[in-house]
């Protein structure tokens, strides 16, 4: 790296706070689709027959910061994976974690949905699952939607537009990694002086969700916003000046992405088309869901740090003693990825099967979170993290240890 590198505070390990907090949001991600089989407006794979709108407004408390939080740490492991590999070592390795357990999960998973979708919506679909198979991966080349460059009837990247876009983010990142790294300290350092400055990264994001609309297959926001919350996290929140502002800021922001969230919802309520229209009431609609992300996000990082910070004031050599809690959070610093990739069609195939029981919406959707939850959990420990070749498949180091996945 560039001599920047070298002559910033260095965060001393990494934090595996936010390694938890990944497999978390992940984990809550089940919890967020199942909720979407009851959801009036939203076109999930499987519906139940009786929806309710309460479940739109505690999805949005999701969709702000939880999928930009995904992002921003990505950025931030990136971070540490360019010092240790390089550019070219770094897009090498993201290459094989992330685009192996894309092309198995393309051939093995997200056809069940697709599938489900066409049975649950029509009772004389009859279609054997290997005939759908066979058409779900007809498909063609469509570079106009980029990243996402291939097309076709009934074929979908589903859920994992996600790792489609993190592969392409890091790809995108290795070759300018280093001219990053060289502004980065000397935004840190104004930062450091001057602390308020930490909202401006709200305005871009703000302009690209309201200028190029949001984009409701993406959790509601534009999938170049998601960039930059990559970037950020990059070249930004393992710095320890920016760590400071964010310990500092975390109330008086979090208020303030409170504030901002409320003001959408007379837009996402009772306004125009809130994701893509040109209208002065949808367009500040956007704008304030955007910087409310930003908000939440540096509120959530301050808070989490916060404790860290007391209980290790100064970075010092050596093993730290464990702490309660330890095997926990290295077991789940691992599993971000691997649950991810599983985690949708459990949750369809589940829900397929709930909705046509006679009983509350209360007990269906307690019983497919459940239900998928313990099959995930339970795939991924016997089925997936105890041997060499099922751990490369899924995105995973050869050995646990506490650096995590890519995710």
């Amino acid at each position: 790296m560039d001599n920047s590198e070298s002559e910033r505070p260095a965060s001393a390990r990494r934090r595996g706070e936010l390694d938890t907090l990944r497999t978390l949001v992940v984990l809550g991600l089940v919890f967020f689709h199942a909720a979407l089989v009851f959801d009036p407006d939203d076109d999930f794979y499987v519906k139940n027959a009786e929806t309710t709108g309460a479940i739109t407004v505690l999805a949005g408390f999701g969709v702000v910061w939880a999928m930009p939080m995904l992002f921003l740490v990505a950025g931030l492991g990136a971070r540490h994976s360019i010092r240790r590999r390089g550019p070219g070592g770094f897009a090498r390795e993201r290459l094989l974690r992330l685009g192996v357990p894309l092309v198995l999960a393309t051939l093995t998973l997200l056809p069940l949905p697709q599938w489900l979708r066409l049975r649950a919506a029509d009772p004389g679909y009859h279609e054997s699952y290997g005939r759908f198979w066979l058409r779900f991966l007809t498909v063609h080349p469509d570079p106009a939607d980029f990243p996402f460059v291939l097309e076709g009837r009934h074929f979908e990247t589903g859920h994992l537009w996600f790792v489609v876009l993190l592969l392409a983010f890091c790809l995108l990142l290795a070759p300018v990694a280093a001219v990053l790294g060289t502004g980065s300290g000397r935004a840190a350092t104004a930062l450091g002086r001057r602390p308020g400055l930490l909202l401006l990264p709200a305005l871009p994001l703000a302009a690209i969700n309201a200028l190029l609309g949001m984009e409701e297959g993406f959790a509601g926001w534009n999938r170049w916003a998601y960039l930059l919350f990559f970037l950020y996290g990059y070249a930004l929140a393992d710095d320890e000046r920016i760590r400071a502002a964010m310990r500092r800021l975390a109330v008086p922001v979090g208020m303030l992405g409170l504030a901002l969230f409320a003001g959408t919802a007379p837009g996402f309520v009772a306004g125009d088309d809130p994701f893509t229209a040109w209208t002065p009431f949808a367009l500040s609609t956007r704008a304030m869901f955007g910087a409310a992300g930003w908000c939440w996000v540096v509120a959530i990082l301050g808070l989490l740090d916060r404790p860290r910070a007391r209980a290790h004031p100064r970075a010092h050599p050596g093993p730290r003693p464990a702490r309660p809690g330890q095997p926990v959070r290295d077991y789940l610093a691992v599993a971000a990825l691997p649950l991810y990739v599983l985690h949708q069609p459990v949750v369809v195939a589940f829900a397929y099967g709930v909705v046509g029981w006679s009983a509350p919406i209360a007990v269906k959707y307690a019983a497919i979170v459940a239900g998928s939850l313990a099959v995930i959990l339970v795939v991924y420990e016997f089925a997936i993290r105890r041997t060499r070749v099922t751990r490369f498949l899924f995105g995973m180091r050869s050995r646990e240890g506490r650096q995590g996945t890519t995710v």
